[in-house]
Parts: structure tokens; C-alpha cells; sequence
């Protein structure tokens, strides 16, 4: 059964290896509703779109409920260096060019829009929760 998600942004990103060396990767990057999904560019290409649709298969995949911030923007050089920060304080750092809508404004963007979604949903079921609680308001009753 496969879902379809909304792709937001798709390209190329580089990101800083955890190794000793810390080189940079290229990575085909994917923007959606639910996070960045990355799949390495040795995998003979292909459309990002339609590998998203398929599923994350050997795809490594950032999720929004994961993430707590984008930081660290740097310009130098007609590049663009960012960190993405887990919540588990593990930090990912990456760098595009700098030309049009960098990637570390979208994928903010795109965070914000996921947690205030988030929060609105737990306000609503609070709400929900406690009117149900409750009972009656009192406002339809009479005297």
C-alpha cells in the first residue's frame, strides 16, 4: 500500500559526512510534509518525485517530529552552510548554492508549518477532551 506525499522541493544537497575525514556527499535530496528524505546520487539517478511516491526505500529520512531546529546559516562563496538540529541534540550539517530559494529556508519553512500544525491538532483535541468532560456549557439551558 503506498501513500502519496507532497513534495515540496527535490535536488541536489551536499551533505558533511560524521566520518573522520567529514567530506562532503552529494545527496538527492526531497522535500515533503513529513521531512527531508535523502537518497544518495550512486543510485543511478531516477526521478526523486517518483522514487518518493514508491516508499524510503534505502533512503535515509529526517522527519519533522525529529527535528527541532535549522541553524547555523553561513554564506561563503556562493555557497549557503546550514545545520539541521535533532532533538536528540545530534546536528547535521549541509550546503547548497546559494542561487533562488535555498534549501535551509525551505526546510524551516517547512518545519514551522509542521510543528503549528502539530500544535493546533493538540490544542483542538484539549479542547476537545476537556469540553467532552464537561458536559453541558449552560448556554442552552434555561433559568
Amino acid at each position: 500500500m503506498s501513500v502519496q506525499v507532497k513534495v515540496m522541493k527535490d535536488g541536489l544537497l551536499e551533505k558533511r559526512s560524521s566520518g573522520l575525514l567529514q567530506l562532503w556527499k552529494k545527496k538527492r535530496c526531497v522535500l515533503t510534509e513529513d521531512g527531508l528524505r535523502l537518497h544518495s546520487c550512486r543510485s543511478g539517478g531516477g526521478d526523486a518525485a517518483a522514487a518518493t511516491t514508491r516508499g524510503s526505500a534505502g533512503a535515509k529520512e529526517l522527519r519533522f517530529e525529529r527535528m527541532a531546529t535549522v541553524d547555523c546559516v553561513e554564506h561563503k562563496r556562493g555557497l549557503v552552510y546550514f545545520t539541521v538540529v535533532m532533538v536528540t541534540g545530534k546536528e547535521i550539517d549541509f550546503r547548497c548554492p546559494q542561487d533562488g530559494a535555498p534549501w535551509n529556508a525551505e526546510i524551516a519553512l517547512a518545519l514551522v508549518r509542521y510543528k503549528n500544525l502539530q500544535a493546533v491538532r493538540s490544542g483542538r483535541n484539549r479542547h476537545l477532551s476537556t469540553t467532552g468532560q464537561l458536559g453541558s456549557t449552560g448556554e442552552d439551558e434555561e433559568l
